[in-house]
C-alpha cells in the first residue's frame, strides 16, 4: 500500500432488516480471515466470486455467499482486510498493533452506539483481537459485539475483556472444546426448532441475545446452502414453515428458555 495509513479509513455499514438501522456493522473477507473455521468454512474467490467450501464444511457461511453474489461487498471486505493487515505489520515498536488501534478508532462511525464486528470474517490474529479490545476500552459508551471461532485469542485474555464488548463463541470451529472448558457464552446454529428446544436454547432472530444477554442461544440455519446438501434440505423445510433464516413470524412463538 503506497499511501499512508493516516489517509485511509475502514468501511462500516449500517445494519440491515435483521439488525436494525441503529446497529453499525464491520466486515472483512469471509473464510480468508477465519483461521479456526471448520463446519462453516467457505471462501469467495477475490476476483471471480466463485465460492469454495472447506474440507469439513457442513453448512455454507452466509457472509461468504454474500461476497460471491455481490462484487461491491467482496471488494469492501477485502479493502478492510488488507488495510488491517498493513496496520499490523511489524514496525520496530513493542506494540505492533498500536497502528491498528489508531486505524480502527479513526474509522469508527461517530454516531454509533452499537457495532457488530465481523458480519463477515473473524479475529485473524491475537494482535488484531487485542486491538479491538483496546478500542472498546477507549470507547466505553459504545457496545461492541462479535461472534467468533477464534476461541484461543479470547481464552488468552480471560478476565481482560471490556464489559462493553460482548463476545459469543460460535460453535463449529476447530477449538469447540475450549467453549465448554472455559464456560464461555456461545451461539449454535441449528437446523430445526426442535433441535433448539432439545438443547434448551432460545432462538435469536435479531441479534439481541448476542449483545444484550449473557446466556447462550441458538441461530436458525440461514444463507445460501450448497445444492443437495443436508443443510440445503433443512433450510428448505424451514422456509416452507415460514421460519427460515431470521424470520420472526413463527420463531417468536417457539423461543425456549434463555
Amino acid at each position: 500500500m503506497n499511501n499512508s495509513l493516516n489517509d485511509k479509513k475502514l468501511k462500516f455499514q449500517k445494519g440491515n432488516a435483521k439488525l436494525g438501522k441503529e446497529i453499525y456493522t464491520f466486515s472483512i473477507s469471509s473464510g480468508w480471515s477465519c483461521p479456526f473455521a471448520k463446519d462453516c468454512l467457505s471462501k469467495a474467490d477475490r476476483v471471480t466470486g466463485r465460492i469454495t467450501d472447506g474440507p469439513h464444511t457442513q453448512f455454507r457461511c452466509f457472509s461468504a455467499s454474500q461476497e460471491a453474489l455481490y462484487p461491491s461487498v467482496r471488494n469492501a471486505r477485502w479493502y478492510n482486510f488488507e488495510l488491517l493487515r498493513e496496520s499490523l505489520k511489524e514496525n520496530n515498536t513493542s506494540s505492533p498493533h498500536v497502528k491498528c488501534i489508531t486505524l480502527i478508532l479513526n474509522s469508527l462511525p461517530k454516531k454509533a452506539d452499537i457495532i457488530r464486528i465481523h458480519v463477515g470474517g473473524d479475529f485473524f490474529s491475537q494482535a488484531y483481537f487485542d486491538a479491538w479490545m483496546a478500542v472498546a476500552r477507549m470507547k466505553p459508551g459504545v457496545i461492541f459485539y462479535a461472534y467468533t471461532k477464534s476461541i484461543k485469542f479470547w481464552v488468552h485474555r480471560l478476565g481482560m475483556i471490556p464489559s462493553n464488548f460482548k463476545l459469543n463463541a460460535s460453535y463449529g470451529g476447530k477449538d469447540d472444546g475450549l467453549i465448554v472448558s472455559n464456560q464461555l457464552k456461545y451461539a449454535k446454529v441449528v437446523y430445526t426448532v426442535e433441535e433448539a428446544e432439545k438443547l434448551t436454547l432460545a432462538i435469536d432472530h435479531d441479534d439481541t441475545h448476542a449483545y444484550k444477554s449473557d446466556d447462550s442461544f441458538a441461530l436458525l440455519l440461514h444463507g445460501v446452502q450448497a445444492k443437495g446438501s443436508i443443510a440445503s434440505k433443512a433450510l428448505s423445510v424451514l422456509k416452507k414453515a415460514g421460519i427460515g433464516g431470521y424470520g420472526k413470524q413463527k420463531a417468536d412463538r417457539v423461543m425456549v428458555g434463555a
